[in-house]
């Protein structure tokens, strides 16, 4: 099985994805609402599997493992549950890199994934967030709820837990795991997406970094530095709410096509060199080795929480090997 670019999807395989994500939508969750009562359904379980878990999956040695388990089983859901027939899309940033909001993911059109958010400014983006904003960027022409193509209408229940935008109505949980109904915000960053995630960003990327730790450093990104990388980028890009949270980024549909372009670009670096690439981690078990910890090993276990069983990290660094069965075209 391979995954193409999203763009060269047929008008009837887009559709096809829309209508699984949002039978998804409608499923009825697994999580016990003691432990996520915000969650309603089994598009929401991913989503709180994702914020439970931000501060260890990020920034450590098992973050490009982690999400390609964690993508992998969102698309063996929507085929399993909901009949999706396809692969998971990626978005090849650089493309529209100069332009993302009229990329056929976001340009609002019926196959797309919704369009930017109505114009709502609402001053500058802070990165982290805006309760304590270390760096702060132009905001993009969007900010309010998106209003055309097929998610318009979607419904937020989870987060925020670090919003990028003031404004948000915060979650009656602290952990963000709280009932939050409301809109789908974006705020397509073109500022950020052409100093981040052009091709030569994602070239030299690929190119320059020899071992993992500094691949999957500058990837995501050094903050300390305000160099974004395309991780932090693309994320950016989308902002908004969920988009542009850390924690709640996955209830935005984008994420997925996001992290199946970082899940590419990881599998175009490993092919460079199979033999030293594949089967390799860096970093420790805690984001920024905040507080420090132990380095992470290949026996640590991936847990997805109700999406799947737990996974030994070494199983998830290969993508035609383990449960997996896939390449990119």
């Amino acid at each position: 099985m391979w995954r193409r670019r999203q763009g060269r999807l047929s008008s009837a395989e887009k559709l096809d994805f829309i209508r699984a994500i949002q039978c998804f939508a409608e499923k009825k969750p697994l999580t016990p609402p003691e432990l996520a009562p915000g969650v309603r359904s089994r598009y929401d379980d991913f989503v709180a599997t994702h914020i439970n878990q931000t501060l260890s999956i990020h920034a450590t040695a098992n973050f490009l493992g982690w999400h390609r388990y964690y993508i992998w089983t969102f698309e063996k859901a929507l085929k399993e549950e909901c009949g999706y027939l396809g692969q998971l899309p990626y978005w090849s940033w650089g493309k529209y890199a100069s332009d993302p909001a009229h990329s056929p993911i976001f340009d609002g059109s019926e196959t797309s994934l919704g369009g930017d958010g109505s114009h709502a400014p609402y001053g500058d983006l802070c990165i982290p967030n805006c309760e304590t904003p270390n760096y702060v960027f132009p905001a993009g022409n969007g900010g309010g709820c998106v209003t055309s193509g097929p998610f318009k209408n979607w419904t937020v229940n989870l987060g925020p837990v670090s919003s990028t935008m003031p404004g948000i109505n915060p979650n009656p949980q602290s952990d963000g795991l709280g009932y939050n109904p409301r809109c789908l915000r974006r705020d397509i960053n073109q500022h950020i997406s052409s100093s981040w995630t052009k091709d030569n960003d994602t070239a030299w990327l690929i190119r320059e970094h020899d071992d993992i730790g500094a691949f999957q450093r500058w990837m995501q990104g050094v903050l300390s530095s305000k160099f974004f990388g395309v991780h932090a980028g693309g994320h950016m890009t989308i902002g908004g709410d969920p988009g542009g949270d850390l924690f709640a980024s996955p209830g935005d549909p984008a994420f997925y096509l996001h992290h199946s372009q970082i899940d590419r670009v990881w599998w175009i670096w490993q092919n460079l060199d199979p033999q030293r690439r594949t089967h390799t981690i860096a970093g420790t078990i805690t984001i920024e080795d905040i507080p420090p910890s132990r380095n992470g090993t290949l026996d640590d276990f991936i847990d997805l929480g109700v999406n799947a069983p737990p996974m030994q990290l070494r199983n998830a660094l290969s993508t035609t090997e383990g449960p997996f069965c896939y390449i990119y075209g």
